[in-house]
């Protein structure tokens, strides 16, 4: 049984004078603890997609079900990781990473110590009385990948968020994310406009044709490369293989990916 179910989704937006058709009929499944990326060029609705699921817009036609029921955004179901980290600079970063928890009435010892905890893990331990004014991109997005985990969603929605990161660090953090989501069995929807990063992260491919937004195929990503440190699936003999099956999809379809290119793998340990 599916554990997320994008049914038939469609969306309009609207001007008193003319609409725009942005998503049309997008239907796929998520298993639960399955990564799937959304990958497409900017104008194909990602985000628009992303948003809808996160609850902030309603869609103009179709339904998302979780466990064959509505989706209901008053549980604490969906938690979001975007292009940039949205820390508030005047509040500490263990007061960022608590906001959660705060706000739901959730916060006590126990919770600050799963905060302290939890950027342990992401390899920034002591930062806590911090603020974000004098932390690195890199580090900041660390900072908001324990934000998101702190209301433990049953739901993460990851929109582009390496985009503002150098390739190093870019693959870095990859590698520390999926390490994470996989060990919580986290339900994760990516949305890209990166073909490797898609690649490297993801259990499937949702390929996005534009203008409107639709599914136009369906990627399985080889178990060889689901099982590989995503900081190592870009030296795979697979991974090229599907780079390129991919891109054969985008060029049939004629879609506008100039953003997407093949770049080194990265050589750190």
């Amino acid at each position: 049984m599916s554990f997320l179910t994008l049914d038939n989704i469609s969306h309009y937006y609207f001007t008193k004078s003319s609409f725009t058709k942005v998503l049309d009929n997008v239907y796929f499944k998520v298993d639960e603890g399955e990564i799937v990326a959304v990958l497409g060029q900017r104008s194909c609705g990602k985000s628009t997609l992303l948003s809808i699921l996160s609850g902030i817009i309603h869609p103009t036609e179709g339904k998302i079900l979780l466990n064959r029921k509505p989706l209901n955004h008053s549980e604490r179901t969906i938690g979001c990781m975007l292009q940039k980290d949205y820390l508030f600079p005047w509040k500490s970063i263990m007061d960022n990473v608590l906001l959660g928890p705060k706000i739901s009435g959730h916060l006590s010892d126990k919770t600050r110590q799963a905060a302290s905890d939890l950027l342990c893990d992401v390899g920034v331990p002591d930062i806590g009385d911090k603020y974000p004014a004098s932390l690195s991109d890199e580090i900041r997005q660390r900072v908001a990948l324990v934000r998101t985990l702190m209301t433990d969603p049953k739901i993460i929605l990851l929109d582009e968020p390496f985009s503002s990161l150098d390739y190093q660090a870019n693959v870095k953090l990859e590698d520390l994310i999926s390490k994470m989501l996989k060990a919580r069995h986290k339900t994760t929807l990516l949305a890209t406009h990166d073909i490797g990063e898609a690649i490297a992260l993801s259990d499937r491919i949702i390929v996005m044709d534009a203008k409107p937004g639709s599914v136009a195929k369906i990627f399985n990503v080889p178990i060889e490369l689901r099982e590989e440190r995503p900081i190592l699936v870009r030296r795979h003999p697979k991974y090229l293989l599907l780079f390129d099956k991919i891109w054969e999809i985008l060029e049939s379809k004629e879609i506008s990916f100039t953003e997407a290119k093949v770049v080194q793998p990265y050589e750190g340990n």
